[in-house]
């Protein structure tokens, strides 16, 4: 059974302590993964305005993300400027690099993409993500082989502006297969992959799902005959999370799961894919909307 491992990587927090954790542990499994990097400012502090939502505030709580994520992502742009990512971490980038893994661009500013890009014009998207590309290119020395929209937020302006960019895949949405993603009509080339699985922040506290029964219940989704899609995050399974992810791969392994990055799934994948729109939904445990795949063309 593959399970294509997906990491975010949202923070400099996230780049500079829980990456290289990550390859650690990843490398103890005998394991690649494919890692979506934010690579401009960070100012994931600056969504600290949502607590305004009772509905963020409440996941705020659920999931202690002080202690989770650590006051510095927290209020990260808010008190002081906002460092380059992968200007000031780009060794750490370059090792994940030439460790093996899969390497696309998750934003150039992740905030800024989370909160605006329902707005963006195709150009602006296009704008963002040369960027964001131009940077990781220098880091690694090649281009990035995909994309991720942060928070799953994504848009038809998005899907055409990625066309620019010779990305063998994306995975901008919440679904059940790849697909190739359809606007105003028109099949567009570059097939989604999907995330299947929920994350920890979604589930962990709703539900009885605890941090210490949350592997049992992340296993119990795996899909024997289906495509299963795992995304976790560096500021989370990288750093707090670290030993949890430890166990859950050998737990995972010891079943017959197999995790490989996303774009083995690109390689095995049939000559025709099913067609299928990108529409706005939401996802229990996550605030506000996302991009998920319909269920008809």
């Amino acid at each position: 059974m593959l399970v294509g491992l997906r990491i975010d990587v949202d923070t400099f927090r996230g780049t500079k302590l829980g990456v290289p954790r990550l390859c650690a542990t990843l490398a103890k499994h005998g394991i690649t993964a494919t890692f979506f990097f934010s690579v401009g400012p960070d100012n994931m502090g600056r969504h600290l305005w949502r607590l305004l939502r009772p509905s963020f505030l409440v996941k705020m709580l659920r999931t202690n993300a002080a202690g989770l994520y650590g006051w510095d992502i927290l209020l990260r742009g808010t008190l002081w400027p906002s460092p380059i990512i992968g200007k000031k971490l780009a060794p750490v980038i370059r090792a994940a690099a030439d460790a093996g893994h899969e390497i696309g661009l998750h934003a150039w500013d992740h905030h800024e993409w989370q909160s605006k890009v329902e707005f963006w014009s195709v150009e602006q998207v296009q704008a963002t993500l040369k960027r964001g590309v131009a940077l990781l290119t220098e880091i690694t020395g090649r281009p990035p082989t995909c994309a991720a929209s942060p928070a799953w937020r994504c848009t038809d302006n998005v899907l055409l502006a990625k066309l620019a960019y010779p990305f063998t895949f994306n995975s901008d949405c919440r679904g059940e297969s790849i697909f190739q993603p359809i606007v105003a009509g028109r099949a567009l080339t570059q097939p989604q992959i999907p995330t299947t699985l929920p994350t920890y922040d979604e589930v962990v506290g709703r539900q009885g799902v605890t941090a210490e029964n949350y592997n049992d219940f992340l296993l119990g989704g795996f899909r024997p005959d289906g495509l299963n899609v795992l995304t976790i995050h560096a500021e989370v399974e990288g750093i707090l999370c670290a030993d949890l992810l430890d166990r859950f791969l050998r737990q995972a392994q010891e079943r017959g799961a197999r995790f490989v990055p996303l774009g083995e799934f690109v390689k095995r994948q049939p000559i025709s894919l099913p067609q299928r729109s990108i529409v706005r939904g939401e996802v229990e445990g996550r605030e506000g909307w996302l991009a998920c795949q319909s269920s008809i063309r």
